[in-house]
């Protein structure tokens, strides 16, 4: 089910699902993935939409980065998802979209929010797939309100020139690595890309790529704890570049980062063209994950502590433990002004 209202200019636009067995894990919790991937649905028609109200070229809006997104309550097999999106900036060649998840126990009535994410698009013509088109302004409530937009915009293209892709990473097999190791946990997926994966330019929805990453990530994480994992947050995701139809993925994963209850995983997407195979294998998309560990009434337990065993391992650690402490820090702030 979709339908969409008119808000002043700015489109919004609601998807209801219910969440079937094979969304979840086998304990009854709904994948990460499959949220990130609804998610980008969302977002994907939204900006789709909106960026085809004009007149000339055709175009489809590409997901070019998603800000960090947080699992704030887990989704349930048989529960329903309302996942509502809506336009809140526009640049010249980019599309702002705020996504809300809420999962709804049809039995009881209650409903609790998931997930709220970012999601920032591009619309390419359906002519020239490297053709980026120009954007359809909307129109803001106020002044403040576009420059608080300009500000989130700035600080997101600041934050992808920083984070560029690492090509010189890669994940090495290690034989009879120890437990509680790097080695030990990390894994990889290959993934042939079929027609049912693209969009109508003939590349990867994002959301396809999302759920891929999430469920090595998820792989990684139950290696190391051997207990129900599941997704408490994703860092930024930055898709580097466009991913095509025939195309051999490899998404790797590996331990970066442990704390007392939870675990960063950083997941690396490279792709291999079959067919234009001059091209080369390249690194197309790059983020980290973090995972909880749970018991079996879905209490989070300790996480074991991970093992460093080389220089390159123990630096990984500290940049993770950065990252950690800036979020626990925001999120202390955050939690204090809505005291």
């Amino acid at each position: 089910m979709l339908k969409k209202v008119l808000k002043g200019l700015e489109w919004y636009s609601k998807q209801h699902r219910i969440m079937r067995p094979d969304d979840a894990n086998i304990v009854g919790n709904v994948h990460g993935g499959t949220i990130l991937k609804m998610i980008e649905e969302a977002g994907g028609i939204i900006s789709t939409r909106h960026c085809n109200t004009q007149s000339g070229d055709r175009c489809v809006a590409a997901l070019a980065r998603v800000e960090r997104t947080d699992f704030l309550h887990p989704m349930l097999i048989g529960e329903v998802a309302h996942v509502s999106a809506e336009l809140t900036y526009t640049s010249r060649h980019s599309v702002e979209v705020q996504v809300n998840v809420m999962a709804e126990n049809i039995l009881t009535g209650s409903k609790k929010v998931t997930n709220k994410a970012t999601l920032w698009y591009v619309p390419f013509s359906l002519q020239n797939v490297d053709k980026i088109i120009e954007v359809p302004q909307i129109e803001y409530a106020s002044p403040e309100q576009e420059e608080e937009g300009k500000k989130r915009y700035e600080a997101q293209k600041m934050e992808r020139l920083e984070t560029k892709e690492r090509n010189g990473e890669a994940i090495i097999p290690v034989i009879s690595p120890e437990e509680y190791t790097v080695g030990f946990s990390q894994s990889s997926l290959i993934h042939l890309v079929g027609p049912s994966d693209c969009t109508l330019h003939g590349f990867v929805h994002g959301g396809v790529t999302m759920k891929l990453m999430d469920e090595v990530a998820g792989i990684v994480a139950a290696r190391h704890c051997k207990t129900n994992i599941v997704t408490a947050s994703v860092d930024a995701i930055n898709f580097h570049r466009k991913i095509k139809k025939g195309c051999v993925v490899t998404v790797s994963g590996r331990m970066t980062f442990t704390s007392n209850k939870s675990m960063e995983i950083e997941v690396f997407v490279d792709a291999d063209p079959l067919v234009e195979t001059a091209k080369g294998k390249y690194r197309a998309v790059s983020a980290f994950f973090t995972y909880i560990s749970l018991d079996k009434d879905g209490k989070p337990l300790p996480v074991p502590t991970l093992k460093l065993e080389t220089q390159e391992e123990k630096k990984r650690f500290e940049e993770g433990k950065v990252r950690y402490l800036q979020t626990k820090a925001k999120r202390q702030a955050e939690q204090e002004r809505q005291q």
